[in-house]
């Protein structure tokens, strides 16, 4: 199937897509009409509540780190106002934990960063909920999400290398060679 085109999104093809970062979520509200989605964009948990309880949307793709909160947030008033609606979570910091608690609240799926619109829709319009998912075409390495992983505790220390390194077992000199290479690839 070509990328553009149209697709069967039912008799809704109403799109929410929440996202801070703005080229992003530009590229992808433009892969998305093609395809035939209705789409609005919120950079914001805030705005992105507001669109949820005034037009809740029939499918829903949002980011899980927002710059004002967090965007479990807005799939909660989505999930109340449309309990219909298809909900793709998406987030740079993949983690187990993070997917059961979206889809405790009512997410369809999960997907990590980068994401491409081929992915998202496939998401959104996958039904069969017992099969998995085809493994990605450009998987990260291993030693890509091992740097992900420690930059995201480093966040989450407000950058403190000493209670990262505590956090992660692992000596402090050793994280600061760590945090000062480039990311794999």
């Amino acid at each position: 199937m070509s990328d553009d085109t149209p697709l069967d999104l039912g008799p809704d093809p109403s799109l929410l897509l929440v996202d801070d970062d703005e080229v992003f979520l530009k590229r992808l509200a433009r892969a998305m009409e093609r395809r035939g989605f209705q789409v609005q964009t919120a950079s914001s948990v805030a705005t992105g509540k507001a669109i949820a309880a005034t037009h809740p949307p029939a499918y829903a793709v949002i980011d899980l780190r927002l710059e004002d909160g967090n965007g479990l947030d807005v799939v909660e008033t989505l999930r109340e106002r449309r309990p219909d609606s298809r909900i793709v979570v998406l987030t740079g910091y993949g983690a187990i934990a993070t997917a059961v608690a979206a889809v405790k609240i009512g997410a369809t799926d999960y997907l990590s960063k980068p994401a491409d619109a081929g992915e998202v829709v496939h998401a959104l319009l996958a039904r069969d909920d017992n099969s998995l998912p085809s493994p990605p075409e450009n998987p990260m390495s291993a030693d890509r999400v091992r740097w992900e992983h420690i930059q995201r505790v480093y966040e989450q220390c407000d950058r403190n290398v000493s209670e990262t390194a505590r956090r992660l077992s692992m000596h402090r000199r050793t994280l600061q060679r760590i945090l000062a290479k480039r990311s794999p690839r």
